[in-house]
């Protein structure tokens, strides 16, 4: 026999909490801790207790709404096979958009792993990358590929940290390809994980253009911390064409 047991009764600060989670989607731990006076042990005993009973889900760092598909956990071969004909599309759609021989961050992830392919059908790209996927799309003997080492952080090949960041200062590039986990009602880029969100930040601040790749499925989502707002970038490129602003 299986014993279920009944959700406890919710403190004023756990009810809190989700009605923050709520309004919000996504909560850290650090800002909750500040936001009640209380320490970051504290929060987390109550997420936990939280989690347990079912009402939130549990990420690093904080915690969001127990009814949203839990991507940020999924590896990396379950997402390269998520929506894989529409991320050939936005690769293909965002390839189009770069100039012959342009200097390019491309950033972590399967849809802008799609358009690294696209890309490396032609010739003379100088490309930077935190990836080591889409660094592996090119030939070197076609194209300058520079790798910017850091931290491994996990097995989609992403490469993390502050010599990432610092790099990327030092750097004059062309375009910045980026990719996000969720956009959100307000039109943000947001992304679960905050170092790639600094890589991010830092590629866009060092490029002439920055272009957005995702597929709709992101869209009406949020996630953890903010890319950039929308209008951030040059283009928003989905698979059924540009998504406008607002």
């Amino acid at each position: 026999m299986t014993i279920v047991h009944a959700p406890q009764p919710l403190s004023e600060r756990q009810a809190a909490i989700l009605d923050l989670i709520s309004k919000n989607g996504f909560v850290t731990i650090e800002s909750l801790a500040a936001t009640f006076g209380v320490s970051a042990q504290t929060v987390r005993r109550d997420i936990i207790t939280l989690s347990g009973d079912g009402r939130v889900q549990r990420f690093h760092g904080g915690a969001g709404p127990a009814d949203v598909p839990d991507l940020a956990r999924l590896d990396y071969n379950a997402k390269r096979e998520i929506a894989r004909p529409e991320k050939a599309i936005v690769g293909a759609e965002a390839a189009k958009r770069l100039p012959d021989r342009a200097a390019l961050f491309l950033d972590v992830g399967t849809t802008i792993e799609a358009c690294a392919h696209e890309l490396a059908r032609r010739d003379g790209f100088t490309v930077f990358t935190n990836s080591m996927h889409s660094a592996m799309a090119f030939d070197p003997k076609r194209h300058s590929v520079h790798v910017l080492g850091g931290r491994l952080a996990g097995k989609d090949g992403s490469l993390v940290g502050e010599d990432v960041v610092q790099y990327l200062q030092s750097l004059h590039l062309d375009y910045a390809l980026i990719a996000c986990s969720a956009i959100d009602e307000t039109g943000r880029a947001m992304d679960f994980d905050m170092s790639k969100i600094a890589v991010k930040r830092a590629a866009m601040a060092c490029s002439k253009h920055a272009l957005l790749l995702t597929t709709r499925s992101k869209l009406n989502r949020t996630a953890l911390g903010t890319v950039a707002p929308l209008d951030r970038f040059d283009a928003v490129v989905t698979e059924t064409g540009l998504l406008e602003p607002g």
